[in-house]
């Protein structure tokens, strides 16, 4: 079931993000639970490149809790920013890198690539393939998640 509050944040979000030119794709739990897998929903996360997310940090300029900024961890990198609308977190993440196993950083996603459109209640939402984030998860060795996806994609 999707949470209320969470798809009236994703609207405002579409709303804003038609009004102007940058690719993006939600990403992450809440796009798992629109497309009906079973996940515990904490925030919303978009992907998009490095100059989408400068825009977007424009865009929604009234609600930045976190500055675009590079990032890295562990397993993965991008330019990470933080949005706060009606309570709910929004992680913006342009130019995304995972870690290869040889230790070398691959080159930012080509999240155009893996770009599917859902239609709920009118509204046209961008979201990563379950195909692509079952990968994602595996490469961030997020091994929970990936077999949760694992078995919804087999279904």
């Amino acid at each position: 079931m999707i949470d209320l509050i969470f798809f009236k944040v994703l609207c405002k979000i579409c709303a804003r993000l038609d009004e102007i030119s940058v690719s993006w794709a939600l990403t992450g739990s809440f796009n798992l639970a629109l497309q009906g897998v079973p996940v515990q929903v904490n925030d919303i996360d978009i992907l998009t490149d490095k100059a989408g997310a400068l825009e977007i940090e424009k865009c929604f300029s009234d609600f930045v809790t976190r500055k675009v900024a590079f990032s890295s961890a562990q397993r993965i990198r991008s330019y990470l920013g933080a949005l706060m609308i009606d309570g709910v977190r929004v992680e913006v993440m342009g130019d995304v890198q995972l870690k290869r196993d040889d230790g070398s950083w691959g080159e930012p996603l080509d999240f155009g690539r893996n770009k599917r459109t859902l239609e709920i209640e009118g509204i046209r939402i961008p979201v990563m393939s379950l195909e692509h984030e079952y990968q994602a998860y595996l490469n961030l060795r997020r091994m929970k998640k990936a077999e949760t996806l694992r078995k919804r994609l087999s279904q």
